[in-house]
């Protein structure tokens, strides 16, 4: 069985570029770039989803942001770098900049996915992302991909270079709680989504018995890392509160 691209289709792809402000010169790949794995499944269209495209675009804003910070910080280490791009192109900015683009909209999910919310995961919106930024780069060229990505991301970078929240969120939320208490923060793990070989795990941090945020990623340790990080967010709004 093969997809196919009903006028329908066309018409939402046409909508979607009006908010990526990127012309495709055809739809195929980026009808592709929306076709999640389940769906795929669900509809016996063998190989016919997003993976792929996820990985070249993976590759592609990896690239984009390296070059761009490097060029925009020349006395930082490597270090920092690294940290700083892992943060840009972290699941959760990814996930929240797909939200700004009504991605979930477009996104071609099983009928089991979706009525478990998979459109607004920030897993699949994230993936979604990268596989059109990789159909992007196919039909495209890198540089109408480095201008696309740094118009979403640009400001990110330079927003999260001044305010230096790619410091290890972790280690960031246990410095700012032992300044009142011994106590660490600790991390529980109370909830796995998806198949072995796909898991979205969820986790929450707790400090004196609070919940101080949740957070999820395709791994424990990004999990973590995104429930520390919504935490620091937390206290900084309760800060800000008194």
């Amino acid at each position: 069985m093969t997809d196919t691209l009903t006028r329908e289709r066309i018409a939402a792809l046409k909508g979607l570029e009006a908010h990526l402000g990127v012309a495709f010169p055809s739809y195929r790949l980026l009808h592709q770039a929306l076709i999640h794995k389940s769906y795929a499944n669900e509809q016996g269209l063998s190989g016919h989803h997003n993976e792929r495209l996820e990985f070249l675009g993976d590759a592609v804003l990896e690239l984009v942001i390296s070059e761009h910070t490097y060029r925009c910080f020349p006395s930082a280490p490597e270090g920092e770098l690294a940290r700083l791009r892992s943060v840009v192109v972290s699941e959760h900015t990814l996930a929240e900049k797909a939200r700004s683009l009504e991605l979930g909209d477009y996104l071609l999910v099983s009928r089991g996915e979706a009525q478990a919310g998979g459109r607004n995961l920030d897993s699949l919106l994230s993936d979604a992302l990268e596989a059109v930024i990789g159909a992007m780069y196919l039909e495209l060229d890198y540089g109408a991909c480095r201008d696309f990505i740094l118009r979403l991301l640009g400001d990110d970078v330079q927003d999260i270079w001044q305010s230096r929240d790619f410091i290890d969120p972790k280690s960031a939320l246990q410095e700012r709680v032992q300044q009142y208490s011994s106590d660490v923060p600790v991390y529980d793990v109370y909830h796995e989504q998806g198949p072995d070989h796909d898991k979205t795990f969820h986790v929450m941090v707790k400090w004196r018995g609070q919940v101080l945020g949740r957070g999820q990623g395709k791994t424990k340790k990004d999990a973590e890392q995104d429930a520390a990080r919504r935490a620091l967010n937390f206290l900084a709004e309760k800060d800000a509160g008194r």
